[in-house]
């Protein structure tokens, strides 16, 4: 549910490390509580991001969400798919769903973020 390899914020964002850039996307708990993603609003490649700062917009049936930055970077990259599909969130937040590749400015910043076992007691609080 929660896998070990990625770090986390405690509002509800995950990331993976792929060598300087990190992979991004919200948890399954953020999907659970948000119920069907329909519609997405992706950040801009190119955009320089500071930690914690609201890059994308995930809207659900239920409520519009913000999406923050984990960690300080530039969008490399963003999930396209999600345009057409924003569900992929809801089926798939750890794999297809994910949201966008920033390009780390400071990659010791996830020293800061949660590991799955804080990021578990976290949720159950």
């Amino acid at each position: 549910m929660y896998p070990e390899d990625l770090r986390y914020t405690k509002d509800h964002e995950w990331a993976r490390q792929e060598g300087s850039r990190v992979r991004v996307g919200i948890t399954h708990y953020a999907q659970a509580e948000l119920g069907d993603v329909v519609f997405v609003d992706l950040p801009q490649e190119g955009s320089i991001l500071q930690a914690g700062e609201a890059f994308a917009v995930v809207e659900s049936v239920k409520a519009v969400s913000d999406i923050y930055a984990p960690v300080s970077g530039r969008v490399v990259e963003v999930n396209h798919e999600l345009a057409d599909r924003p569900e992929l969130i809801n089926e798939d937040p750890y794999g297809a769903g994910w949201i966008a590749v920033l390009e780390m400015e400071n990659p010791a910043e996830l020293d800061d973020l949660l590991d799955a076992a804080a990021y578990r007691q976290l949720i159950q609080e």
